[in-house]
């Protein structure tokens, strides 16, 4: 990632709304959310989920799909991982790399909670 694209990523996340549904999507993994789930858990008119998603797209954090006649919006952790490179490259003095990437795993048929792995 070169230094405009994180700037633009750091700005679409420098906003309450826009954090929150991105780390929203983030929890949610993969598969993502539909657009009314969205707005219900954020507390958002359609409106101003609109804004605010399209925000996040634009800053490439964000991936659209359309299910039907659902938009499903997911993180794209592929960004988010290049984000955190890119903002602890040279951490430790270049020695090592602090940053663990974060690669999502779909919960198994059943499963009612992800785990998370240190």
């Amino acid at each position: 990632m070169k230094s405009p694209q994180a700037v633009n990523a750091l700005a679409a996340l420098a906003h309450e709304h826009r954090l929150g549904i991105y780390r929203l999507l983030v929890q949610s993994g993969p598969d993502g959310l539909s657009a009314g789930t969205i707005a219900e858990r954020m507390g958002l008119l359609p409106s101003s989920l609109t804004f605010h998603i399209q925000s996040l797209q634009r800053a490439g954090l964000v991936t659209q799909t359309r299910v039907s006649r659902q938009l499903m919006y997911a993180a794209d952790f592929s960004a988010m991982n290049s984000l955190v490179d890119y903002l602890t490259e040279n951490c430790c003095g270049g020695t090592q790399s602090c940053a663990t990437p974060c690669t999502p795993v779909t919960p198994k048929a059943g499963a009612t909670k992800q785990r998370r792995s240190a």
